[in-house]
Parts: C-alpha cells; sequence; structure tokens
C-alpha cells in the first residue's frame, strides 16, 4: 500500500479496522441466494420526515448563520432546548451551559476520553464493547479493561470494583445498550454512580438509544444527585431519534469545567457542530414528539417480534442474550467462530450481521459464539424471514455438539 513507507502511528496501526466497513467487503463478489437482509448496522436509512426536512431547506435557504461557524459548544437555543427537556424527563435542574453539542456522539465520546484520559491510563468497559469506544481507546494509548456481563448482559459493580488501579480514569456504560440491546436498571446505573464517586472517578452514561427505552419513566435518577457533575457524563445522539446521521449531532451533559476542556477538543477537530444539523435537532425537539413517539412503538413492535422468533429458534440451539431498543445479542449454536460464521452467511443465507469477535478484546471465547442482529431498519415481515433464514441454515456450518 502506498503511503506506508512515511511514519505511522504504532497505536493507530494497532487499531482494528472499522468493523461495519470490513462487514460490508464481505458482500463484494458475492452472488446472494435472496435479497439482503442487513442487519449489520442500526443507523437510520430512511430520510428525516418531510416537515423536517423542509425545515432545514428553509434553513438552508433563509438563514445566513447556517452557512458560517457557529459557537463551538453548539447553538444556544439547543443547549438550552436540551437542558430545558432533560431536566423535564430526568426530574432534574439541568442547566444550559453544562450542555455541549458536538459532531456526532462518538465526538461527544472521543471529546470527554481526552478529557479523562490519556497513554498509560485506564477505562472500564464492559464486554460486550461498542467497538468504537475500544477503538478510540487503543488508538490513544488507553488501555481499555474488560468488565465482563454476567446474565442479561449486565456488568457486576463488584467486579468492576476489583479491576480499578491507580490508573483507572472512568468507568463507560451504554443504555439501551450496543450492542446487547440491555437496559441497564435504574438500581445498577445508581451503584456504578457511587462507586466512580467513591473512588474519584467519571462515569460516563452514553445514552444514545434513551428515546427507545421500553421503560414509560426516566431510567435513572443520576442526575438528581446532589453534585452530579462531578461524577457523571452524559452523551446522548440526535441521529437515531430524527434520523440525522449524515448532519453528525451529539451532545454531551457535564459540569462546566468539564465542558470548558471539551471546547479546546472540539475547536480543535471541528470547531463546531453543523449548523444545518443543529437547527434540525432543534426543530425536531420542539415539533416532532409526537411522531417521535410513534418511531419509538415501532422498534418495540420489532423488539417484540424478534424476540418471540428466537422462542421458535431456541430448537435449533439459539440463545437470545439480549434484545432492546436497536439490538439483539445472541449465541449461536455452531461450532465455528463467528468471525467464520458471520461472512459465511452472507453467501449462504443472504443475511449480513456483526460477529460478536467485533466487540470483544481479541480471543475472546464468548465473543466467538455471539453475534449482533441490528433490527431497526427492518420490519416485521423481514424479522420472519430473518428467523425463517436462520432456521433453515444448512447441517454443514457444523452445529456444536450437545454440551459442547
Amino acid at each position: 500500500m502506498r503511503g506506508l513507507s512515511q511514519p505511522l502511528n504504532p497505536a493507530m496501526q494497532a487499531t482494528v479496522a472499522p468493523p461495519v466497513m470490513e462487514a460490508r467487503r464481505w458482500l463484494e463478489g458475492v452472488a446472494l441466494p435472496a435479497p439482503l437482509i442487513n442487519v449489520s448496522q442500526a443507523a437510520p436509512v430512511a430520510p428525516p420526515p418531510r416537515p423536517l426536512r423542509e425545515a432545514m431547506a428553509r434553513a438552508v435557504l433563509d438563514e445566513p448563520g447556517a452557512h458560517l461557524y457557529g459557537p463551538v459548544l453548539g447553538l444556544p437555543e439547543l443547549r438550552a432546548e436540551v437542558a430545558e427537556q432533560w431536566s423535564a424527563a430526568y426530574g432534574a435542574d439541568i442547566a444550559a451551559a453544562q450542555v455541549a453539542i458536538t459532531g456526532g456522539c462518538n465526538m461527544a465520546f472521543a471529546a470527554v476520553m481526552a478529557t479523562l484520559a490519556g497513554a498509560g491510563d485506564e477505562v472500564l468497559l464492559p464486554v460486550p464493547w461498542y467497538f468504537n469506544h475500544a477503538m478510540w481507546a487503543e488508538m490513544n494509548g488507553v488501555r481499555a479493561v474488560a468488565l465482563p456481563c454476567g446474565e442479561g448482559m449486565l456488568p457486576d459493580p463488584e467486579t468492576a470494583a476489583r479491576l480499578i488501579t491507580d490508573r483507572t480514569r472512568a468507568i463507560v456504560l451504554v443504555t439501551p445498550n450496543n450492542p446487547t440491546g440491555a437496559e441497564y436498571p435504574a438500581e445498577l446505573l445508581e451503584a456504578f454512580y457511587e462507586l466512580a464517586r467513591t473512588r474519584g472517578l467519571a462515569l460516563v452514561v452514553d445514552e444514545t438509544y434513551r428515546d427507545f427505552d421500553s421503560r414509560a419513566s426516566a431510567p435513572h435518577a443520576l442526575f438528581q444527585q446532589s453534585g452530579w457533575e462531578d461524577t457523571l457524563i452524559h452523551l446522548y445522539s440526535f441521529s437515531k431519534a430524527y434520523r440525522l446521521t449524515g448532519h453528525r449531532v451529539g451532545a454531551v451533559i457535564a459540569s462546566e469545567a468539564r465542558l470548558a476542556q471539551v471546547e479546546k477538543y472540539l475547536d480543535t477537530v471541528a470547531i463546531c457542530a453543523g449548523q444545518v444539523g443543529q437547527i434540525a435537532a432543534l426543530w425536531g425537539m420542539r415539533n416532532l414528539r409526537q411522531w417521535l413517539a410513534g418511531e419509538r412503538d415501532e422498534i418495540l413492535t420489532r423488539r417484540a417480534a424478534l424476540g418471540a422468533g428466537f422462542n421458535r429458534l431456541a430448537a435449533q440451539g439459539w440463545t437470545l442474550q439480549g434484545c432492546g431498543a436497536y439490538f439483539a445479542y445472541a449465541e449461536h449454536p455452531f461450532a465455528a467462530s463467528s468471525a467464520e460464521l458471520a461472512p459465511r452467511l452472507v453467501g449462504t443465507a443472504g443475511i449480513l450481521m456483526l460477529p460478536g469477535t467485533m466487540f470483544t478484546p481479541p480471543g475472546d471465547p464468548q465473543g466467538a459464539r455471539q453475534v449482533r442482529i441490528a433490527f431497526a431498519n427492518i420490519d416485521a415481515d423481514d424479522i420472519e424471514t430473518l428467523v425463517n433464514r436462520l432456521q433453515d441454515l444448512p447441517r454443514d456450518l457444523a452445529p456444536r455438539a450437545s454440551g459442547d
């Protein structure tokens, strides 16, 4: 490959290639046996609803500021709207000055972590982990310490406590979880908050999928804790709620002191999130509550359909380990590692899904037995087709012997 005669950061070289992009390459030159069912990525593929696109078009045409740099920490109106709505949702008192707008939630994570940890430091990530979180750690020389998940794909605070060292800087949680779909109970988040608080660590809670949580009430009361800003850092994405993936709009809620450091990172990397995307997010928050409630209902319907489908798949040895928001996480019944199985499913069954090995440290035996199914972009009919195809997989995929 040309250019590699130039210096290459060894930490970057050691970082895995983007998993979704790798999986897309499995399609190259493959004759599909049936129309592809793509459950590899959960980002919305439909455009924003038409009223939102019209609002964006008006901004492009009529608002000169939409084409300029804006404040590094985001549009004041959007920061204020987030603060107001989050305060109402969580029963808290969040100030606009405690909100920053970023170029997507991955940038929110990178910006926050850059203020917390440097080369040689450690962060705790529950495994299976969101691969971009682990990739950020590796490319920055930060050690991602694997925190194993147990029943219900939930991490254990007592296990986490034993993993903390003098190099630990943060505990990172994602709920509803990517990749497992698990919704972390409020009491579990409170236990992790208390652990982080007493050990002087940051608790970073990524709630990208909070709009699709099955619970009717607030998922936790962490913002009600006195002095929450000394421990808690909250991340959010507008991409999933309003189908704004291409416009890259995310958010951080943290202390003003933390955001002053975040501002340095954002100014260096992107200066500010795109103005049109921010305008769209603000318009969506103010005008699309009913529409978003309908989107949530549809996701919950698909979740139920997938759960019912896996009840049928149990006879073939499939086990559903987690299911919620956009994702299901399952144990497969075959002898081959999921790293070998997933590419074979493309040509065998017309299914593109990600292996558990993309969400676990190298050599992790659990990842070899697991797969992630991103079901947000397939409807009930597609879910039925997916289940049927999994049910009909040929025997030459070598099912494990009973008890193996």
